[in-house]
């Protein structure tokens, strides 16, 4: 059994974690990371300290647009005690080109990974996608709680 607490298994794998910016935007010519890359990175990790991570998604409104609001939630798996952070991002009504499941889909991946920014300190101010709402005009927040 492992001795750490939650924030310390915490703490150890954002020490540790190496997300690299694996997707390149063919339009703005800028490196990006993908929720796929995030968790890609994590997965050893989380086995490493004695964690699993669980992602859930849920439609919100919140004046009078929809958002995905994304929780990504770590579990010790020592002691069932978790910490949850969210991703929030616009769900529009139309895309071009997209059908309506590839819309929510598309913003439910863009809210899994600012929950999972949060959850891991993982800083994209510098990533240019993290700043660009594609004409979308809703900012995309991220929060974790419990501390």
């Amino acid at each position: 059994m492992n001795t750490h607490n939650i924030r310390q298994k915490l703490n150890g794998i954002q020490s540790s974690l190496k997300a690299p910016k694996g997707q390149t935007n063919k339009f703005g010519g800028y490196r990006y990371r993908s929720c796929e890359d995030i968790l890609t990175a994590v997965k050893p990790l989380l086995a490493e300290w004695g964690c699993c991570l669980i992602i859930s998604d849920e439609i919100v409104e919140k004046g009078n647009k929809l958002f995905v609001e994304a929780t990504a939630t770590l579990y010790d798996n020592d002691s069932d005690a978790s910490l949850p952070a969210k991703g929030l991002a616009e769900l529009p009504e139309t895309k071009k080109g997209m059908d309506q499941a590839q819309i929510t889909g598309s913003s439910s991946s863009y809210a899994r990974k600012y929950a999972l920014n949060g959850l891991f300190a993982i800083d994209d101010t510098k990533d240019p996608d993290a700043t660009n709402d594609h004409g979308k005009g809703a900012p995309i927040k991220s929060t974790v709680e419990g501390f």
